[in-house]
């Protein structure tokens, strides 16, 4: 999952944390942006392809 996630976020992905409905990705913090993408469509893009609610957050 991770590095088809890579591919749709457009980022590397550091860690990934799975919950039953969701799953957190965490990216290198001046790529947050990007993960995101413009108005949010790379996350929204990748939900649908996943079937879970994403949620970027910066790598610490």
């Amino acid at each position: 999952m991770k590095e088809r996630l890579e591919k749709m976020l457009n980022v590397e992905i550091i860690r990934i944390e799975e919950a039953d409905d969701k799953i957190v990705v965490y990216v290198p913090a001046g790529k947050v942006r990007i993960a995101v993408g413009s108005g949010g469509a790379a996350v929204k893009a990748a939900e649908l392809v996943i079937g879970k609610k994403i949620e970027v957050r910066p790598a610490e």
